[in-house]
């Protein structure tokens, strides 16, 4: 894929640490393209819980041109009093209503706002950052259970969105991408039991799925995709 160089990229959580990563090295790789990038606190701001404000950032990145590259890098695993459960006695509605309103609302109406706005004429890509533990059939572990269930809805997200707009724009990629445990404040509360070598500085990362993106096809679209280019199954 991306044989033609990205003219219009639009990256939306662009503060957080991999959303920071995938701007610079976009901006390095392709300095001619028009890069447009959305945060809460720097960039053009954008408000995720006001569906006019996703609605609003759409049109403004496709002003001029339809979208090349559309990467969502938004996501939460904990927040204040809020950590990934170790068993059912942890689980509250707070935690639940709180992912799945970061990790699977917010890129689902992304997806709604930015996937038709998408470059008909070659090959685009609408990738959202997912994660491995939203894999049913790669869960060997357990726990977690608000977070793997808002990625595991996540993927389901993208693939239907894979299908429907398959019949609208047959040149469209939408995926979900894994990039590894990345050394973020995401990952600070677990990353001693991360293994040695597998804790992954933002910049490697997102150099990392920026080459898997360049591989893809529309055969790819509705799949998931670890930072390796392997395909995680669902």
């Amino acid at each position: 894929m991306m044989h033609k160089a990205p003219n219009n990229i639009a990256i939306i959580g662009s503060s957080g640490a991999i959303g920071t990563a995938f701007k610079s090295i976009l901006s390095d790789k392709y300095p001619d393209a028009n890069l447009c990038s959305f945060s809460r606190f720097s960039g053009h701001r954008i408000d995720y819980n006001n569906e006019e404000s996703i609605a609003a950032a759409a049109a403004l990145a496709s002003d001029e041109d339809p979208l090349d590259l559309v990467i969502v890098a938004n996501g939460i695993l904990h927040e204040g009093d809020i950590m990934p459960e170790k068993s059912l006695k942890e689980l509250s509605p707070e935690k639940f209503h709180r992912l799945f309103e970061v990790n699977t609302i917010i890129p689902a109406l992304i997806a709604k706002h930015f996937l038709p706005k998408l470059n008909h004429h070659h090959p685009s890509i609408f990738a959202a950052l997912s994660a491995r533990v939203g894999s049913i059939s790669d869960n060997q572990l357990g726990g977690w259970y608000s977070y793997r269930a808002s990625k595991a809805a996540l993927n389901m997200v993208i693939k239907n969105a894979a299908i429907e707009i398959a019949r609208r724009n047959k040149l469209a990629i939408v995926v979900g991408l894994h990039p590894g445990t990345v050394d973020s404040d995401l990952s600070k509360p677990f990353q001693r039991y991360v293994p040695d070598g597998k804790l992954f500085a933002p910049e490697y990362s997102a150099q990392k799925l920026l080459q898997v993106l360049e591989r893809l096809t529309p055969s790819d679209s509705g799949k998931c995709f670890a930072w390796d280019g392997k395909q995680i199954l669902p």
